[in-house]
């Protein structure tokens, strides 16, 4: 019977990289927020393009899925619009073709998040905002991005199965806090 070969620097480097990654995410406070890219990014072939952004910046994928989103859904998820003259026009809109459904996390992540997209009347959104530079719509602004806390863990919940976001260490976790802010709650 051969022995096994003693690991590598790099193999022990990598599992006490992971034992570290592990060991900061616990202590650092994560949110989650909830992104749909509605349907004018998905015609508009824009879905990678914005997907990219929060990749980038270092926003952690924890679930994702493509949905044709039903009315009913909808109707509770833009209740706060019911009174509004657009109200039925933005269920026909969203339940026309499929959106993709995203949650990230990160580090004050529905804050971050609603940086990225800017305001919802794309005309008015700064230029680096993902509105600002592919949006000239109020409705049709490519995304939604949840507007607190609170309202994240509603629209969550909404759109997804306890079962459907994971948890896992990504490898470039170190990378992407600095050690003060891992230990910041």
């Amino acid at each position: 019977m051969q022995d096994e070969p003693d690991e590598t620097a790099q193999e022990s480097r990598e599992k006490e990289m992971g034992a570290e990654s592990e060991k900061s995410r616990e202590v650092i406070l994560m949110e989650q927020t909830l992104v749909i890219i509605k349907p004018d990014a998905m015609n508009r072939d824009l879905a990678g393009r914005v997907l990219s952004r929060f990749e980038e910046k270092g926003l952690k994928i924890v679930a994702m899925k493509m949905e044709l989103l039903q009315p009913p859904k909808l109707k509770e998820h833009y209740a706060h619009l019911k009174e509004k003259p657009f109200y039925n026009e933005i269920i026909k809109y969203m339940s026309s073709i499929p959106s993709i459904l995203v949650v990230l996390e990160g580090k004050q992540a529905v804050e971050v998040v609603r940086k990225m997209t800017g305001p919802t009347q794309g005309r008015d959104a700064p230029s680096g905002t993902i509105r600002g530079d592919f949006s000239m719509s109020n409705q049709s602004n490519l995304v939604h991005a949840s507007d607190s806390i609170e309202t994240a863990k509603n629209e969550i919940e909404r759109f997804f199965k306890k079962e459907e976001i994971h948890e896992y260490v990504k490898m470039n976790f170190e990378w992407i806090y600095s050690s003060e802010e891992k230990l910041k709650k």
